[in-house]
C-alpha cells in the first residue's frame, strides 16, 4: 500500500477524540492535555472540510464555543447531510437507559411542561443529573440533524444540549440539569425566600449572563435566533449564574412538527412576541432585543409582564414605562422589593435600556451586543456606587428616595 502524506493543522484541541475519515481511510487520534506548552503547529492536507472552534471569549472557560456555521466537517454534518450514528461531544442515550434515570418518569420526577412536552429530572448511572424533555413523535431524521447543531452551541451563558433519544415512537432531549430553575420563579413564582438573591446588583448580574447568551447565539454565522425568548427561559445555577435556556428549540420543532408550531406565536408569552413579527410573521435578531427588553421589564418590576393591565388601549410596554419615567413616577414600576438597595442613576440607566430594547421599529433596537456593553457598564457602576472599598458593606445611594419622592 502507497503510504499517504496529509498535512495536518491542530490547534490547542486538548482533551478531544478526533476523528478524520480521508480516501477511506479512517485516522483516530486522542490529543492529550499538555499542561505547559501549547501544542505546536502540525500540518498535514486532507480532502475535509472543517469547522472553526473556539474558546468562550467572554468567560475564558475551558468549554469550547462553537462557532456553528453551514459549513460543518466530519464532526458536526451540514444540516441536510449524512449523519453518522452519533456525533461527536453529542450522546445517544438509550430508552432503557432514561426510564431507569427517572424512575420510568415518575411523576416525582417531573418538574415541568413546555413546548417541547414534559421536562423530568434524572440520574444518570455516572452521577450526573440531567433535564429529560420527552414528546410523542416518529423517528425522524430532521430531529437528529437539529440535535446534532444545537448539542454542538456551547457556552457558559447556554444551557447544553447534552444528547437525545428517539425509540418506541418518543423524542427526547437530554440537557444539562440548572438547579435554581427559572429567574421567574424567584420574581413572581413559588420560590420567592431567595429575594436577598435579587437584590438589584443580582438582577443585572442576571441580565447581564443573558444577553452575553442570546449576543453569543447572534454571533453565529448564520445566527441563531432564539425566537421564545422569555423570563421562564432564563434559568439561574447554584451560583445564581443566569444561562438562557431553549436556544434553537423552535427551529427544531418547526422542522419535526411545522404544523404544530405555526400556531403558537401566541399565548401566555404574547407580550414577549415582537409586534413586527405578528405584523409581517418573520423573526429577526432584533426581535430576540424585543423579547429582552420584556425581560428587563419583568427583572425591573418584580411582576410576570401579562399581568401589567395598567397600560391604556394600544399603548405599547416602551410607552407606558416611558411614560412612568417622564412624569419621575418610576417608582410605581419598580418592585418594591428592590427599595434602598440601588442607586436611582443606575436605575435610571437600566430603565432607559428597557425602553430602547422595546421600541417598536426594530431597526431602532441595539443589537444583543450593545446591551451586553451597556449593562457591563451599568452593573460596574452600581457596585462602584454602592459598595464601600475596602469592607464590601452596601450603603444606601438615592435608591429609596425614588420611592419616598412619589408619594
Amino acid at each position: 500500500m502507497k503510504r499517504s502524506f496529509f498535512k495536518i493543522i491542530l490547534q490547542s484541541l486538548c482533551g478531544r477524540r478526533l476523528q478524520i475519515q480521508c480516501w477511506g481511510v479512517n485516522i483516530v487520534g486522542l490529543l492529550c492535555v499538555i499542561e505547559e506548552e501549547p501544542i505546536p503547529n502540525v500540518k498535514f492536507s486532507c480532502s475535509s472540510t472543517w469547522r472553526s472552534i473556539s474558546r468562550t471569549s467572554e468567560t475564558g472557560s475551558s468549554d469550547p464555543s462553537l462557532q456553528v456555521g453551514r459549513n460543518i466537517g466530519t464532526e458536526l454534518p451540514l444540516r441536510g447531510a449524512p449523519l453518522p450514528s452519533d456525533s461527536q461531544g453529542t450522546r445517544r442515550f438509550s430508552l432503557e437507559e432514561l426510564v431507569s434515570a427517572t424512575k420510568n418518569f415518575s411523576e416525582i420526577n417531573m418538574i415541568g411542561v413546555g413546548k417541547f412536552g414534559e421536562v423530568y429530572k434524572g440520574l444518570l448511572h455516572d452521577g450526573m443529573i440531567v433535564a429529560i424533555k420527552k414528546r410523542l413523535g416518529p423517528p425522524c431524521q430532521e430531529f437528529i440533524e437539529e440535535v446534532l447543531y444545537l448539542s454542538s452551541v456551547r457556552h457558559r451563558h447556554i444551557v447544553t444540549l447534552l444528547g437525545y433519544c428517539q425509540e418506541s415512537e418518543l423524542q427526547m432531549l437530554v440537557y444539562e440539569y440548572i438547579p435554581n430553575g427559572s429567574v421567574s420563579s424567584h420574581l413572581y413564582g413559588m420560590v420567592q425566600d431567595s429575594s436577598e438573591k435579587l437584590e438589584f446588583k443580582h438582577r443585572l448580574s442576571i441580565a447581564l449572563g443573558a444577553a452575553r447568551g442570546l449576543a453569543y447565539l447572534h454571533s453565529l454565522n448564520p445566527p441563531l435566533l432564539h425566537r421564545e425568548f422569555t423570563t421562564k427561559n432564563v434559568l439561574v445555577d447554584e451560583n445564581f449564574i443566569a444561562k438562557v435556556a431553549d436556544a434553537g428549540l423552535r427551529n427544531l420543532l418547526n422542522r419535526i412538527d411545522p404544523a404544530g408550531t405555526s400556531s403558537q406565536l401566541a399565548g401566555d408569552d404574547d407580550l414577549f412576541l415582537d409586534p413586527e413579527v405578528r405584523e409581517r410573521g418573520r423573526f429577526a435578531e432584533k426581535s430576540d432585543v424585543y423579547s429582552f427588553g420584556v425581560f428587563l421589564f419583568e427583572l425591573l418590576s418584580g411582576q410576570e409582564a401579562v399581568q401589567s393591565k395598567h397600560m391604556e388601549f394600544n399603548q405599547s410596554m416602551a410607552q407606558w414605562v416611558q411614560s412612568h419615567k417622564d412624569s419621575n413616577n418610576i417608582a410605581a414600576i419598580v418592585d418594591p422589593r428592590l427599595i434602598s438597595s440601588f442607586t436611582a442613576e443606575s436605575m435610571g440607566e437600566f430603565v432607559n435600556l428597557a425602553i430602547h430594547c422595546l421600541s417598536p421599529s426594530g431597526d431602532r433596537r441595539p443589537a444583543m451586543s450593545y446591551v451586553v456593553a451597556e449593562l457591563d457598564g451599568i452593573l460596574e457602576r452600581e457596585i462602584n456606587l454602592t459598595t464601600v472599598m475596602g469592607e464590601g458593606t452596601p450603603t444606601v445611594t438615592l435608591g429609596s428616595q425614588l420611592f419616598t419622592a412619589s408619594r
